[in-house]
């Protein structure tokens, strides 16, 4: 029997998996033991994507705010990765815990601006 290698079907449900747990799991280590003044009270964690040797995960946040607040978040957040990273190896339990890298997700803001866009379209065109 032959085995095929995955061909751009996207991440497998295994690190879809993992990288829900670990998505959990650092929001949780941020609400509660991150106390840096640059990041953002109110810190989502979006989406984790895990590399398929679980070496390395990007963490994709969002928080509202100013784009400067933005920028404090990201810059806090990558401060304190050393620490994120080994309070997730205490509370995962995976062969290697991966390296972090925090990435701000701009989806919501993108959406809303496309949502106000649409709407400024259809009161132009009304009158």
């Amino acid at each position: 029997m032959r085995w095929h290698k995955r061909r751009d079907r996207g991440p497998s449900r295994r690190l879809e998996q993992v990288g829900s747990v670990i998505a959990e799991t650092i929001s949780e280590i941020i609400r509660t033991e991150v106390d840096d003044p640059r990041v953002a009270e109110m810190v989502s964690i979006t989406y984790v994507k895990v590399s398929p040797d679980l070496r390395d995960a990007t963490v994709y946040f969002s928080i509202i705010g100013t784009e400067q607040e933005w920028k404090d978040t990201e810059e806090g957040l990558n401060k304190a990765k050393g620490f994120i990273q080994k309070l997730l190896g205490e509370r995962i339990f995976l062969k290697v815990t991966p390296r972090l890298r925090f990435v701000p997700d701009h989806t919501m803001e993108q959406a809303q601006r496309i949502e106000q866009l649409i709407e400024e379209n259809i009161k132009t065109n009304e009158v």
